[in-house]
């Protein structure tokens, strides 16, 4: 049991370490002065490829192992992780119509908000990006896979350095500070280990479901990729180089699960 548990401190390290990575990022404000919307987009895009193939490589596929190891059969662990992807999909959209937030370029979405400070559309929009990412990474040590959760967390991490970049900028764009700013995107990755423990503890205590849990935390970030970064990323004139930007940002995360494994 004391070992079982070890996973849910594993996850939760992980997911902090990954979190504080969006601090780092957010660096840049005391060394840029200005972040070009086009090396916004970029970043960003290359970000959603990093988890893209995170999501594939760390959740998918160990979900599809682990539901064939538990129940025999390829198509009954497909149906189970299916489930939890559309699952975890919906759960996202569920909460995005029920919260007012604001994105960095999109603007404001879900129930009205004129009665909410700007800057707290952005909190509630950041910690909607950044708890299922963080369940993600607790998720990933399921069934003990060491290897498999710091690998997760690794992605996790590098696409928070650019996120957390953005952050601070689109703050320091209505008037905060550069120190506010910085704080501010800083413990907005707070939010990942919250998620972390979240995602691991479900996994310790319910280890028959792993399948459906990878799934679950799978399709979180899909839904967060489709809906919400790449429109963020490709309304405007660069659509194409944020295409190759994700697509760069997958390779590398699929190179570094290939070659570390």
């Amino acid at each position: 049991m004391s070992a079982d548990f070890s996973i849910v401190w594993l996850g939760s390290l992980a997911s902090l370490f990954a979190g504080l990575a969006t601090g780092i990022g957010a660096l840049a404000v005391f060394v840029i002065r200005t972040l070009t919307h086009k090396l916004q987009d970029g970043m960003l895009a290359a970000a959603a490829g990093v988890m893209l193939a995170a999501s594939f490589f760390s959740l998918i596929q160990p979900g599809l192992d682990y539901g064939e190891m538990l129940t025999g059969h390829t198509w009954i662990a497909a149906i189970i992780v299916i489930i939890g992807l559309l699952s975890g999909a919906g759960a996202l959209y569920y909460i995005h119509q029920r919260l007012p937030h604001e994105h960095f370029e999109l603007g404001p979405e879900g129930p009205d908000a004129s009665h909410i400070r700007r800057i707290w559309l952005f909190v509630i929009a950041i910690t909607l990006h950044n708890f299922p990412e963080g369940m993600a990474v607790g998720v990933g040590f399921a069934g003990g896979d060491v290897h498999n959760g710091y690998m997760l967390a690794t992605g996790i991490g590098l696409q928070n350095i650019p996120e957390g970049l953005a952050v601070a900028f689109s703050l320091l764009a209505i008037d905060y500070s550069r120190i506010r700013a910085f704080t501010i995107a800083l413990l907005s990755g707070l939010a990942e280990p919250i998620g972390g423990v979240f995602g691991a503890t479900l996994v310790w205590l319910a280890e028959p479901v792993m399948p459906w849990t990878l799934g679950f935390a799978a399709g979180a970030m899909l839904f967060i990729i489709s809906n919400e970064i790449i429109p963020e990323t490709h309304h405007r004139e660069w659509k194409t180089m944020s295409t190759f930007s994700l697509m760069g940002g997958f390779a590398v995360m699929m190179f570094l699960d290939a070659t570390l494994g």
